[in-house]
């Protein structure tokens, strides 16, 4: 009896992959990019500075070396990074809201008018 609760569990996996894949979502490239955060902009910024230091690093460990530096900071030098992240995050807000009403604006024109 205990082997035929095994076989059992081989047809769920087998049945697993033969799962359809999700179709995606295709995205507008006119949509507006989304906010980045602080340490988006600190990578950015310090990114050539590890490389250059550290020449033979493969991309994996330039992103771990980065995120150990920014670890590293405290709250006065991160102060930067976490202004340009909010006036980002108004851009990206600001720019979603025009988007938006673009989007909706453009099939209903006429119930504007009343």
């Amino acid at each position: 009896m205990p082997k035929e609760a095994t076989k059992t569990k081989t047809r769920k996996a087998a049945e697993k992959s033969e799962k359809t894949p999700r179709s995606a979502k295709k995205k507008d490239p006119k949509a507006p990019k989304r906010a980045m955060s602080a340490y988006m902009f600190f990578s950015q910024d310090w990114r050539e500075r590890v490389k250059t230091e550290n020449p033979d690093a493969s991309f994996g460990e330039v992103g771990k070396l980065l995120g150990a530096k920014w670890k590293e900071l405290d709250d006065a030098e991160k102060k930067p990074y976490t202004e340009q992240a909010a006036k980002d995050k108004i851009r990206a807000e600001t720019q979603k809201a025009e988007y938006d009403n673009k989007q909706t604006g453009s099939g209903e024109g006429d119930e504007d008018d009343d």
